[in-house]
């Protein structure tokens, strides 16, 4: 409905009015956050509690009755809940860099811009810098839904000590970047081997002639396609076009639409359970007949949803496998206590990663749909507008 003109200065002050009481309860907030973070360094517990976190989106959700749609509240949440976690302590995350990566945009919306971030040149790199330090957590990419799991990160998991706290679930949207617009005059295009495994077809389309160089990150494939001018091109996120110089020569050229790559949250212990949890492992089956049937067994007895299986090979052990599975339930259940130890009893080893709070893919695509959308949705209206 449209608005007269004689109604907005009335209506702009009430907003106005409302947004002082917003900044009443903000600051109100903070003081308390801050109390619980004396209370909490007090204690040794860790500032970063998704399981806390998480309980407080989903209620929120449970009470929304619009006009905002769940994907902007959790939006606007996640942003107050980092801030306020800042007042209590700011803890250093490690990411696979450097800065303008997806490991970087993921990292941004799990812990706000309130963070001492530190840019690493591998996953490696992030194991050893959270492994070597104090209230230091990281973030490593571990499975894309188009190009399956990342391998180094798989690798890195069944070898450390450190436990997966959280996951998070990044909408990919890729990018072609270069010197100019023209794809004709492209003759080499950078990127990581995982971004050129989802645009393969969109780029034998469009690029046939050039040549597709792998690179360790996005970023640095924009780098080399700066450097390089004319001729070379990267494919990463939009923002390295500001970053680096380049032109947007095409977006969105994943050849899939549903392109969503999941990361991992690691730290040096686990979390408590919420209620809606899952739990990961690292499973190394017998060599005899049947074994990973015994090993899965104990999962469908228990009626527990395996919702991942993936193996890798152990390195330095040729011709032998882990398995990693994500089964939903936390390790601290009772079904899932007990079907642990009958996995236990019937691999040669089992490793739990880690227990943690189950994020929702699925909110991931509608919040990707909601900031493309943005400006044509309901709280788009005049009304806001106009505040």
């Amino acid at each position: 409905m449209k608005i007269n003109d004689h109604r907005i200065p009335r209506l702009r002050e009430e907003i106005d009015r409302l947004d002082r009481g917003l900044l009443a309860c903000l600051s109100r907030r903070a003081d308390l956050a801050r109390e619980i973070g004396q209370c909490k360094s007090s204690n040794g517990r860790p500032v970063f509690d998704p399981t806390r976190e998480a309980e407080i989106l989903e209620a929120l959700c449970q009470e929304n009755q619009g006009p905002l749609p769940d994907a902007a509240l959790k939006m606007i949440m996640k942003a107050v809940i980092a801030s306020c976690r800042a007042v209590q302590e700011k803890p250093s995350v490690s990411f696979l860099g450097p800065e303008g990566t997806f490991s970087h945009q993921a990292a941004l919306e799990c812990f706000g811009p309130e963070v001492a971030y530190e840019a690493e040149d591998s996953i490696k790199d992030v194991f050893d810098k959270v492994g070597s330090r104090k209230n230091c957590l990281g973030l490593v990419p571990v499975e894309n839904s188009t190009e399956g799991g990342v391998g180094r990160t798989m690798d890195l998991l069944a070898e450390t000590r450190l436990k997966i706290r959280g996951e998070h679930f990044l909408p990919v949207q890729q990018t072609l970047l270069a010197a100019s617009k023209d794809t004709a005059l492209l003759q080499r295009i950078y990127s990581h081997p995982q971004a050129l495994a989802q645009c393969r077809d969109w780029l034998s389309r469009h690029a046939p002639g050039a040549a597709q160089i792998e690179t360790s990150s996005t970023a640095q494939a924009a780098i080399r396609a700066a450097g390089e001018g004319e001729g070379a091109g990267a494919v990463g996120p939009r923002i390295l076009a500001g970053l680096h110089g380049l032109e947007i020569a095409a977006e969105n050229i994943q050849d899939l639409e549903v392109n969503l790559t999941r990361f991992l949250i690691l730290g040096p212990q686990d979390q408590p359970p919420t209620g809606r949890d899952k739990t990961s492992l690292a499973v190394r089956a017998r060599h005899v007949p049947g074994s990973l049937y015994h090993c899965l067994k104990p999962i469908a007895q228990a009626g527990l949803n395996l919702t991942r299986i993936e193996s890798r090979p152990v390195r330095g052990r040729p011709w032998e496998y882990v398995f990693f599975l994500d089964i939903q339930g936390h390790r601290q259940d009772r079904v899932v206590r007990d079907c642990l130890a009958d996995l236990f009893a019937a691999a040669e080893a089992v490793t739990v990663l880690g227990s943690y709070p189950r994020a929702d893919h699925d909110y991931s695509i509608r919040e990707a749909e909601y900031l493309t959308n943005a400006a044509t949705r309901e709280c788009g209206s005049d009304v806001e507008m106009e505040g």
